[in-house]
């Protein structure tokens, strides 16, 4: 790579760290992204001990060389954007805003309700959040989900059937879909891989897609779940409209002009603190 004489940003004197050459942290981004996937720019920037300016222009840099696409937020191996990543590489994207989220998202839940939700890492957090409720009724495609509910006598679960999708264990395909005719709940709790203010929310497989708009239908109301990393990005398939979702529950790290413009089209923003 070029540049490698230029150096980072600096710590505080004192504080026992080393500049980081260019060169240097270049590398270790690439490394980041060949371990978690998609990573955000906050989360990159933390972890080479430099500003998101500088880490920006590193994205650029390394853009240019062809070793690396950016998108709004973050960066991702070239390739890896049109890739659904798994659910290990979700958890540990944004670990403590999906917490924080999860925590803000639970307060929309009251005793008695009924829900549904949809797959994801930030729903299985959301998940975890229900067991304080009592004589809720869940209903869920996702094993994960499912699974932290499990223990929870207060709670009734309801699995759908399906098509297991194993890198998101999720039930999908026709038979899920069907399973959710008739039905109809106070909310819905989904995720996906994207969120703009022109598309809606949006994921990178069509019968995931087919689930969650499934999964919206048989609500009143649709809550959308995502972190900063998933706003203002627009992936391959639409799920659920932008008309369609009532709610939006993210984090302070989500980009200030997209909050403004899903704002203005009428949903009601809930920013969780980290």
């Amino acid at each position: 790579m070029k540049d490698v004489t230029t150096v980072g940003e600096t710590q505080a004197p004192g504080d026992g760290r080393r500049p980081v050459f260019a060169a240097e942290r270049r590398r270790r981004i690439i490394e980041l992204l060949r371990t978690n996937g998609a990573v955000s720019l906050r989360e990159l920037a933390d972890a080479v001990g430099s500003s998101e300016v500088t880490v920006r222009r590193d994205l650029r840099a390394l853009e240019g060389e062809g070793l690396i696409s950016r998108h709004h937020g973050g960066a991702t191996l070239p390739g890896e954007s049109s890739r659904e990543p798994s659910h290990a590489q979700r958890a540990q994207v944004s670990a403590a805003e999906k917490g924080a989220i999860a925590d803000l998202a639970a307060s929309l839940v009251a005793d008695g309700d009924a829900i549904v939700v949809g797959p994801g890492s930030t729903t299985q957090e959301f998940a975890r959040r229900l067991t304080r409720h009592t004589e809720l009724a869940v209903v869920t495609n996702s094993l994960l989900v499912a699974q932290e509910l499990a223990g929870s006598p207060r709670i009734e679960v309801v699995l759908t059937g399906g098509t297991l999708r194993g890198s998101i264990h999720a039930l999908v395909g026709s038979a899920a879909e069907h399973s959710l005719a008739g039905l109809r709940v106070r909310r819905a709790f989904v995720s996906g891989n994207g969120l703009t203010a022109e598309r809606g929310l949006s994921t990178l497989n069509m019968q995931v897609a087919g689930m969650d708009r499934a999964l919206a239908a048989a609500a009143e109301e649709v809550v959308v779940l995502a972190d900063h990393t998933k706003i203002g990005v627009d992936t391959l398939v639409q799920t659920v409209a932008l008309e369609q979702v009532g709610h939006l529950v993210t984090d302070t790290g989500a980009p200030g002009d997209v909050l403004d413009e899903l704002g203005v089209r009428g949903v009601r923003l809930h920013v969780a603190h980290a």
